[in-house]
């Protein structure tokens, strides 16, 4: 059976999967070209990157410009001014090789784009519209107040946001309002920055919601392998999934870390969106690359950290950053002197 997902009014009707480019700026070109035609091959068919993605949207353009109309590309912009709208757009155009964006989106602006805001930015997206240069106008974000006032404005075709089966209700009230708007929604780490292990159960859950629009984030071909294998044959709610979804949700109960990097960047130096749920990643994937000398120095950042407050500030869940900091520097080192996982 394929399961596939409709996005709200755009009418775009896609594979349940859909390929999250950012990762593939960490690899080669011929690794990227490999990774994205096998996608394309496999059945996969909606591809979502942005301005901001290093040269991601360069190797999507090249990867795949010869079958450009048989998939939807989704990509962004940063822009918080028209002149800039306009190079980023011309700019992502030129790189993904091609004459039209399916689906431009505001990439995590700190407001809602409107008319008459005095930014023109919304009103750049519907010349962009009428132009044909994009087909639909989307939004993402990172906080509940702006994806609440973008389903609400009308304004948007698709909302971009983070869901998955650790979501708060806050979040579900989120999908679910979009359904109510017929609101294209598409999930974006959907496996919570790694924390989620098991692929079958996270998309399972995102199963549940027939408008909403998973993009898994891939960077390696046996990932790639997974999301392919669920086109044809797609894991079910079990017994099994759904006890195991419990166990997670008691076991990453309370704050944690999602891995955003909004907070970034730190004074002193300090990789937070890693070093924040890092004794997480180390009990939940455990990995040498976690114990590396190179690891080790990032952790001991923590211990100069300032307690200024500007991370706290800037992350759109509400997390007290610097105390899950200190919590995570005491874990590791437990860690390293030889306590059990």
């Amino acid at each position: 059976m394929n399961h596939c997902v409709t996005l709200g009014s755009t009418k775009i009707t896609v594979n349940k999967n859909g390929f999250g480019a950012l990762p593939i700026q960490r690899i080669s070109s011929e690794a990227a070209s490999h990774l994205l035609q096998k996608a394309y091959n496999g059945g996969i068919n909606f591809y979502d990157t942005a301005r901001g993605y290093t040269d991601s949207e360069k190797k999507l353009g090249e990867a795949l410009h010869q079958v450009r109309n048989h998939i939807y590309i989704a990509t962004k912009t940063t822009a918080t001014d028209t002149e800039r709208f306009w190079e980023d757009l011309h700019t992502s155009l030129k790189l993904l090789n091609t004459d039209y964006i399916d689906i431009y989106q505001f990439h995590n602006p700190a407001f809602c784009p409107k008319p008459g805001d005095g930014s023109g930015l919304y009103e750049a997206m519907c010349q962009a519209k009428e132009q044909g240069k994009i087909c639909h106008i989307g939004i993402t974000n990172h906080r509940l107040s702006v994806a609440r006032e973008a389903i609400q404005s009308g304004l948007y075709e698709t909302l971009q946001f983070p869901f998955c089966y650790l979501a708060a209700e806050s979040d579900l009230e989120l999908v679910r309002m979009c359904r109510e708007k017929n609101m294209g929604f598409i999930s974006m780490k959907a496996l919570s920055g790694g924390l989620i292990t098991n692929s079958a159960a996270a998309y399972a859950f995102q199963d549940q919601f027939d408008h909403v629009l998973p993009i898994w984030g891939i960077q390696r071909e046996s990932e790639l392998d997974e999301f392919l294998s669920y086109i044809s044959n797609p894991p079910a709610m079990t017994e099994e999934i759904t006890a195991l979804i419990e166990k997670d949700k008691q076991d990453l109960a309370g704050n944690f870390c999602r891995g955003c990097g909004y907070c970034m960047p730190c004074p002193v130096g300090i990789e937070i969106n890693n070093c924040a749920r890092m004794s997480l990643l180390i009990r939940r994937s455990p990995s040498a690359s976690h114990l590396t000398h190179q690891a080790r120095a990032k952790m001991e950042l923590i211990s100069q950290c300032l307690h200024c407050g500007q991370c706290k500030s800037k992350c759109p869940y509400g997390i007290d950053t610097p105390t899950l900091l200190e919590e995570n520097y005491k874990d590791y080192q437990e860690i390293l002197s030889g306590k059990p996982l």
